[in-house]
């Protein structure tokens, strides 16, 4: 019963792919730690390791192809959108190896800044995009797509959803491994690796006749991904429907015993085999098209109006297709009753549970809890940019103004502080940004930071790892996924003297104390010198189960004064406040002792460490 995500590896492995490259990020995190599994289980000698961002994953497993050897890129949408340039100009390339790139998308959403689908992107690219409806479907499309890259020497995009990612199914494991073409690369082809001008006016048409030929071939020899599911007798509805959608909507015709619609399943949404779903189309009177997330299919049909769909409103313009979502669509479409989906019996079970919904949280005794109150404690009146991950979490303390991107927090501390010099106006900008995310896309802006002189502070929240996707490394850790490979480690306080930071202080993230003055004495330093200083606020995040001291702490009801101080700027799940006695207390379901609650945060004395409770 394999993971969606593990099917997709275990296929990459399996189609012989030799440089497997990523960075992580939910829905796709666990593929490559899979690739790297199944290569130390069939001793494969596949090199696999993480990029420092997308981009840079990407055009080592681009460039690996131009040798010859089958790669794969894999990343979540929005890590498409860092990839973008190489990916825009590879596309025209005519590669040697297979070049598979996944990028695993998250309609919804459920761990992302956005709905983007990456199938428009493949369409903007013209690249061909295959869309599976499970993970046995995606696993035979890794091995079709390979096929496909070598024959036409283009990249060809797999794209997962969650819920192929992080379904499971049944399906056989791989066993062995064959190794494609020999690895050699030709030097004087410059026409073929270089994208300039005048090699673009003769590989763009090129291009074009690719794909048109690759849409002849989707309309005729990829039965196995675009076919019919024909109704018994006269259709009262025809859909066409690609990836999760398809799945969905088999299972509840099946469930309502319903035999009078036709299904064409499209999992080849570019290029759009357009006659064999026009044909379709024209021999119903009713038609619908279902697909997540934008209508790509839609767009790519010469007379769209001929089937609802996101066009007229019929399908909702945002959020996952889920079976409820679905099941009304197509009985609406029907003529027929929405579905009993349970609601009062759902409620009604919630309600008898007592179960109390809680909004994301950082981990209890999660160090950087302590980091973001000691920040807003330093300087209360600050300009908060943040950044994508755990530290989104920091909302929640009130400690964070801004969230745009990865790297975003290092920019936008640099635009808000031109936006506010303009009008000579001074305000303390205190950033926080991740320790994988520093070395993903930090840099770059900390560098343009020092050289135009923009004064703010930067923290780096570093807990030793990728923390949001599930724990990866980065090249401030120097881990690597084989078995046997070894990294360099390179430390942030390095990296950022490399870039020319002449205050660079290093914290204990649980020290809150040591940590408001850190605070203090780096916005002094960048408010006189008109640069950016950098704390490192450290200390291993709890998943790693790193042995510490324990503190017990207790609260005093007669302190506690209800003024919600430690749950609106602490925020802890082990601190509870009731709203009928007005007091806080302790939850001890969550709290692990860590003890940095007793250590200022109640203002009124009211949270204390428990008397000889101190344990290793």
């Amino acid at each position: 019963m394999l993971l969606g995500n593990e099917a997709i590896a275990q296929a990459v492995i399996a189609a012989g792919c030799q440089v497997a490259a990523a960075y992580p990020g939910t829905p796709s995190s666990e593929i490559l730690p899979a690739i790297a599994a199944c290569a130390d289980r069939l001793n494969a000698p596949t090199v696999v390791e993480w990029g420092a961002n997308e981009k840079i994953a990407f055009e080592m497993a681009i460039s690996a192809s131009f040798a010859g050897a089958r790669a794969c890129a894999v990343m979540k949408q929005v890590g498409l959108n860092v990839a973008a340039d190489p990916f825009m100009s590879g596309a025209l390339f005519k590669l040697k190896g297979g070049m598979l790139l996944i990028s695993a998308d998250d309609p919804g959403p459920h761990s992302s800044q956005n709905e983007q689908d990456s199938r428009f992107f493949a369409m903007f690219a013209k690249v061909p995009c295959l869309d599976p409806s499970d993970p046995v479907e995606a696993a035979g499309m890794v091995r079709d797509a390979y096929a496909l890259s070598e024959k036409h020497g283009v990249i060809v995009m797999l794209r997962p959803t969650t819920r192929v990612a992080h379904s499971r199914q049944a399906m056989e494991v791989v066993e062995g491994f064959t190794p494609g073409t020999p690895v050699k690369f030709e030097k004087r082809e410059v026409d073929r690796w270089s994208q300039i001008p005048a090699t673009v006016r003769r590989t763009h048409p090129r291009h074009n006749a690719r794909i048109t030929q690759i849409r002849e071939e989707f309309e005729t020899d990829w039965g196995l991904y675009n076919y019919e599911r024909p109704a018994k007798g006269k259709a009262a509805l025809g859909v066409v429907a690609g990836g999760v959608a398809f799945s969905i909507l088999c299972d509840l015709l099946d469930d309502w015993g319903r035999d009078d619609v036709a299904v064409l399943k499209i999992g080849t949404p570019y290029p759009l085999p357009h006659k064999m779903v026009e044909d379709f189309i024209a021999r119903h009177e009713k038609a619908l098209i279902l697909e997540e997330t934008y209508p790509v299919i839609e767009t790519q049909l010469l007379n769209r109006t001929k089937a609802d769909g996101r066009w007229n409103g019929v399908v909702p313009e945002a959020g996952e297709l889920l079976p409820e979502v679905i099941g009304r669509i197509v009985l609406s479409r029907l003529g027929d009753a929405p579905p009993d989906l349970n609601a009062a019996k759902l409620s009604a079970a919630v309600e008898d549970l007592k179960l109390t919904p809680r909004k994301p949280q950082l981990c209890a005794g999660c160090p950087h809890r302590a980091s973001f109150f000691a920040i807003r404690k330093a300087i209360p009146n600050a300009i908060n940019p943040s950044d994508i991950g755990c530290y989104t979490l920091g909302l929640n303390q009130r400690a964070v103004d801004t969230s745009l991107c990865m790297g975003g927090a290092v920019t936008v501390s640099s635009g808000l502080y031109m936006a506010h010099k303009v009008t000579g106006q001074e305000r303390p900008i205190v950033a926080t940004i991740g320790d994988s995310t520093f070395f993903h896309m930090g840099l770059p802006g900390l560098l343009s930071a020092v050289y135009n002189k923009h004064a703010f502070v930067l923290c780096v929240l570093d807990n030793s790892l990728t923390a949001m996707t599930g724990g990866q490394s980065h090249p401030g850790l120097g881990g690597k996924l084989r078995e046997k490979d070894r990294g360099v480690a390179v430390p942030i306080e390095t990296a950022a003297h490399g870039c020319g930071v002449s205050f660079v202080e290093v914290v204990d993230a649980y020290d809150t104390d040591a940590g408001v003055e850190a605070v203090k004495r780096a916005w002094e330093h960048a408010r006189a010198s008109s640069t950016p200083a950098v704390l490192v606020f450290r200390r291993p995040c709890m998943l790693l189960r790193v042995p510490q001291e324990k503190i017990p702490v207790a609260t005093l009801e007669e302190k506690c004064v209800g003024c919600r101080y430690c749950i609106d700027y602490f925020a802890c799940p082990g601190l509870v406040f009731d709203e009928e006695t007005k007091k806080a207390s302790l939850d001890m379901r969550f709290c692990v002792s860590c003890g940095i609650c007793a250590a200022g945060v109640c203002p009124h004395g009211a949270i204390v460490a428990r008397k000889g409770g101190r344990s290793a």
